[in-house]
């Protein structure tokens, strides 16, 4: 009864060691830890005095060293080395058979390298040795040492260390299979930052921003830079290039892009509303304040607030913003506690704030807060490459919410694509939305535009605006038929600003109500004819440098005839009216 109880505890025993064992080598993938600590449970379970793993040298060959042990210290452990079938260890990881030594003392083939496995007096050491072994190979084998005594049982030790060393050879074979990949890896992704560094990058995009030419793709690239820091954004470039949509993309490529995106528009607001609007009012603090309201401010903490027409408010509020800007703390409209907030600023403006702040009109230092990071846009007319891309996305999006199937023909995407668009992105929005509207059919062709009838508002507006755009033709300035445009209810600017071509070549007279379509550096510019450039002129008489005296001088050379001194200036009879009327110019009746 007696040795069915002991029989039964040692299983329970070997059972506790080999679950122990496993637990340690599933907590991690580090087996110069995991192993020391498995050697550990084995010599604490099983009484073991010493005990090592002996695996293959990294340098490879048919040497093996101790790689894990226990029981030995490291002037022991540096000492043991040995050679593929040298020895009871080199025999056992040679053949993959395990070996028992029942007396170290007798065993001629035992080999003591280390110092540590020799005879103790008179007691006999057994030394135990069993192959680590995989489906494919030897990894390397594990050794211990015990003293024998009366119930030592060399049989079932060696029966559990086979289990054990079953359990390391898995686990260093995994570490050797993770260890490949990870160098793999390693390897692979040196080879692909060399090769993008030898090739031009690809092109880069952003959600709902189409740009394929090379300035969007700039401005792609400075998105994707400056988007994840934590960097005030200033956003420059005519209105309606699409400001607003680069801030959404740079809040949602930032660590912000769970929190909240806040956007104000400050121009369309006056100082004391931009004030309650961004700060928030207490209870009371002017008429209608009947409850306490959060600011922009508040709303927009943890996350971005983008702040649209920023060059517009004005010289008192920015004094308040730019503490705002500085401290990160505000107090509300009517209140008198400080509120820290933490919010990521995007500024965007179509004004000149370095002029402005030459002239006074803009404080120095809140430029200097607000331009930390600049971003440009150029306006459409520099980028006429993403024209059709840009129709292509509003030709489908009009499909899709209307339930049609346009599209647009070559014809009409030259004049779309020749267009100038001083409105830039949301003018040929506008004007894609406005044709598909009206257009009947499927097919949207070039004779469907209000620029072919002599409809075009924008052709109309610069017509007006420009006062001078004689002046301005007879230099040769201007772009694709049209007058040069104001910027921001200013004056053009001069004829060698940046964005302003030379004038295509004269062309014929036109009939009434006719185009122009002129072929100029390869490129077909449909649009409104000029505002009265020099005329050519087969009747007696020199032209009048003055506008107002060159309409005169059109209309007697044609008698009067409106539609002979549209065609003698190459201007349309509306542009004629326009102009007549303009400088209130009576029409005489012949």
């Amino acid at each position: 009864m007696s040795s069915r109880t002991a029989l039964s505890e040692r299983y329970q025993v070997q059972l506790s060691t080999v679950y122990e064992v496993c637990r340690v080598l599933g907590a991690s993938l580090d087996i110069a830890r995991t192993f020391r600590v498995a050697l550990n449970t084995l010599a604490s379970q099983l009484g073991l005095q010493r005990a090592m793993v002996v695996m293959p040298a990294e340098d490879g060959g048919n040497l093996l060293r101790i790689h894990s042990w226990i029981g030995l210290d490291r002037d022991q452990a540096a000492r043991g080395h040995w050679r593929s079938g040298e020895g009871v260890i080199g025999r056992v990881y040679a053949s993959g058979m395990a070996a028992v030594v029942p007396d170290v003392q007798d065993s001629p083939e035992f080999l003591d390298r280390t110092g540590a496995f020799g005879a103790r007096g008179d007691r006999p050491l057994a030394f135990i040795v069993v192959p680590m072994k995989t489906d494919r190979a030897t990894v390397g084998v594990l050794a211990a040492q015990r003293e024998m005594d009366d119930g030592a049982r060399l049989t079932d030790d060696q029966r559990l260390l086979t289990m054990v060393a079953t359990l390391l050879a898995q686990s260093a074979a995994l570490h050797l299979a993770v260890a490949e990949e990870h160098s793999r890896l390693l390897q692979e992704t040196t080879r692909l930052q060399k090769a993008l560094a030898r090739e031009p990058r690809g092109r880069l995009a952003l959600d709902n921003v189409v740009g394929e030419s090379r300035a969007m793709q700039q401005v792609f690239t400075e998105v994707h830079q400056a988007a994840p820091s934590r960097a005030t954004v200033l956003l420059r470039g005519e209105s309606g290039t699409g400001k607003e949509a680069i801030a959404r993309a740079i809040h949602f490529l930032s660590p912000r892009k769970d929190a909240a995106f806040v956007k104000v528009n400050c121009a369309a607001l006056t100082e004391s509303l931009l004030e309650s609007e961004l700060f928030g009012h207490e209870r009371g603090a002017f008429t209608g304040a009947v409850g306490e309201r959060k600011g922009r401010f508040e709303l927009a903490h943890g996350g971005t607030l983008f702040l649209d027409e920023i060059g517009d408010v004005s010289p008192g509020f920015q004094a308040k913003l730019l503490r705002v800007l500085q401290e990160r703390e505000f107090e509300r409209v009517g209140g008198n506690k400080p509120i820290k907030v933490d919010v990521r600023l995007i500024c965007a403006t179509n004004r000149d704030l370095e002029k402005m702040v030459q002239r006074g009109e803009y404080r120095a230092d809140l430029y200097y807060r607000i331009n930390v990071v600049s971003i440009f846009l150029p306006p459409l007319r520099e980028r006429r490459s993403d024209i059709p891309p840009l129709v292509t996305h509003f030709i489908e999006r009009f499909n899709k919410e209307n339930r049609r199937n346009l599209k647009v023909t070559p014809e009409a995407m030259k004049v779309l694509t020749a267009c100038y668009w001083p409105g830039n992105v949301r003018e040929l929005e506008n004007c894609i939305e406005r044709t598909a509207t009206m257009v009947q059919g499927d097919l949207i062709r070039d004779l469907a535009f209000p620029c072919r009838n002599n409809r075009c508002l924008t052709q109309t507006l610069h017509f007006l605006d420009k006062a001078d755009a004689v002046a301005a033709s007879a230099a040769g300035h201007g772009f694709n038929g049209h007058a040069l445009p104001p910027t921001n209810g200013h004056a053009a600017p001069a004829p060698e600003a940046s964005w302003a071509a030379p004038a295509p070549p004269p062309a014929p007279p036109l009939a009434d109500g006719a185009h122009d379509e002129i072929v100029h550096d390869g490129v077909t510019r449909i649009g409104p004819t000029q505002q009265l450039p020099p005329p050519v002129s087969r009747l007696a008489g020199p032209a009048p440098d003055g506008e107002r005296e060159r309409l005169i001088w059109a209309m007697e050379q044609c008698g009067w005839v409106q539609a002979k001194a549209a065609r003698l200036l190459r201007i349309t009879p509306r542009q004629l009216g326009y102009a007549l009327q303009k400088h209130r110019i009576e029409v005489r009746k012949l």
